[in-house]
């Protein structure tokens, strides 16, 4: 069954790190678009970062440039989000998105959003000031 794993959420102080995991099925990691997606309580979510495994390429939400890093690891068929000088607003349940393998993609945050057909159960980021 598809599946996306979630690890590594946590609380820290502002200017913390934190480095979140995704471990996918293979057919959900392989040459496909995945992404980190973020929602603070009473607000809408919010794409934070995408790579595309195939190529490796990575775009990002203009908020968390300069301070998030996504990356992949082939090997293990995982997606990380490392997160440095986080803020409190970066406050919020990370949810880690594989694309539907079938559809074609671009890689601007925020586009196509609709084609994530694929969710992971979500790891809690506090960050305190």
């Amino acid at each position: 069954a598809a599946q996306l794993v979630e690890s590594g959420g946590g609380s820290v102080q502002a200017g913390g790190s934190l480095r979140l995991s995704c471990a996918a099925s293979g057919y959900l990691y392989s040459d496909n678009l995945m992404a980190w997606f973020r929602q603070a309580p009473g607000k809408e979510r919010e794409e934070v970062a995408r790579i595309d495994t195939g190529g490796g390429s990575t775009a990002y939400v203009d908020s968390v440039k300069g301070r998030f890093t996504i990356s992949q690891d082939n090997a293990k068929n995982t997606v990380y989000l490392q997160m440095n000088s986080l803020k409190p607003e970066d406050t919020a349940m990370y949810y880690c998105a594989a694309f539907n393998p079938v559809l074609p993609f671009e890689m601007v945050v925020g586009l196509r959003t609709a084609g994530f057909a694929y969710w992971g159960q979500g790891t809690q980021v506090t960050v305190s000031s």
